[in-house]
């Protein structure tokens, strides 16, 4: 039976107490650098790991981060996981990812489950389908640091990073005016979400600077953020059936990009030109091809790890709270 070494061990091996040893590994100010050199190093020969348990019960912390995104095959979110585990290993900390699938109620379950596993703190982006905020509000209030990112809930004080959406949105659809297009549809994600209100704003932006009128009907919300493939080719097929259809499609996510993709070559509309939110380069192969908003999500997912670590550590209560707005990246066709 595997039994691992225990600070006992060390503390036996080089004739040390093991109030010593302890001190030492933990870097303790009042053991000398020698005696911290001599523990360390020893430590690192037989790969000596703390007891994290141990640890946890010791430090009332479990030195572990969840993590909630809408679905981990996205390319944005596995690049934000990618900048969330670039700090949170360095720092300590251990990552446990769940997956909301832009639902609610497996958003409640992901959260509570989190909680009751007694993470330091959460790192969230919001489902599709969330309306209701009790539970997220709830653990906030009883002392859970929690940080958002991307989608955010603007009503609560806490940190938060996200992109400028209304910026990237507002070149996409620039963009598209400029290549001649005067009717362009706008698909968007669920419509309580923070990134959907900015993103039409921008969309808006460029076509009052064009003196293009804003449209509603040309406007449609996907509530289910692009999970059912069959609401965003409903969304797409009712527009294009207008008796003016559109000549262009401003799309307003990631997922709903890909598939607003595959509904226009089903219906035999390639020859409309389509821009969106997209980290992913597989959107480079389809036809029609798509000129893409990339999201700095790395660098996203980075600050907001720093930002809830530093909640967690904070020795006294936090009162003050940032918004980071990261500036984004157009791409059009062909670069």
């Amino acid at each position: 039976m595997f039994k691992p070494v225990t600070i006992k061990d060390i503390a036996k091996a080089l004739n040390l107490s093991t109030s010593t040893v302890s001190r030492a590994l933990r870097g303790g100010y009042e053991i000398s650098e020698e005696t911290k050199q001599l523990v360390l190093n020893y430590a690192e020969k037989i790969n000596f790991k703390r007891n994290p348990i141990a640890l946890s019960l010791k430090e009332r912390r479990s030195y572990s981060i969840g993590i909630v995104v809408c679905e981990v095959a996205n390319v944005f979110f596995s690049q934000a996981i990618d900048g969330i585990e670039s700090v949170a290993y360095k720092r300590g900390y251990h990552v446990i990812i769940s997956q909301s699938h832009d639902r609610y109620e497996r958003e409640v379950t992901n959260i509570e489950h989190l909680a009751n596993r007694s993470v330091d703190g959460i790192i969230i982006s919001l489902a599709a389908e969330t309306k209701n905020y009790e539970h997220i509000e709830r653990l906030n209030a009883q002392g859970l640091p929690i940080v958002f990112f991307d989608r955010i809930l603007e009503s609560m004080e806490t940190h938060k990073v996200t992109s400028d959406n209304r910026q990237g949105a507002f070149e996409a659809t620039e963009y598209l005016i400029k290549r001649g297009c005067k009717r362009i549809a706008h698909v968007a994600n669920a419509e309580q979400l923070s990134i959907t209100a900015q993103r039409k704003i921008g969309y808006e932006d460029a076509l009052k600077k064009y003196g293009i009128p804003v449209n509603p009907d040309l406007i449609t919300y996907c509530e289910h953020g692009g999970r059912e493939q069959d609401e965003v080719e409903q969304a797409v097929a009712t527009l294009l059936a207008m008796p003016e259809k559109p000549d262009a499609f401003f799309v307003a996510s990631d997922r709903l990009s890909m598939g607003c993709l595959s509904a226009l070559k089903k219906y035999g509309a390639e020859n409309i030109l389509v821009s969106g939110f997209s980290n992913s380069d597989v959107v480079e192969l389809f036809e029609p091809s798509i000129s893409c908003v990339r999201q700095p999500a790395f660098e996203m997912g980075r600050i907001a790890t720093e930002m809830l670590i530093s909640l967690i550590e904070a020795k006294y209560p936090v009162d003050e709270y940032e918004t980071r707005i990261l500036g984004t990246e157009f791409k059009p066709i062909g670069t």
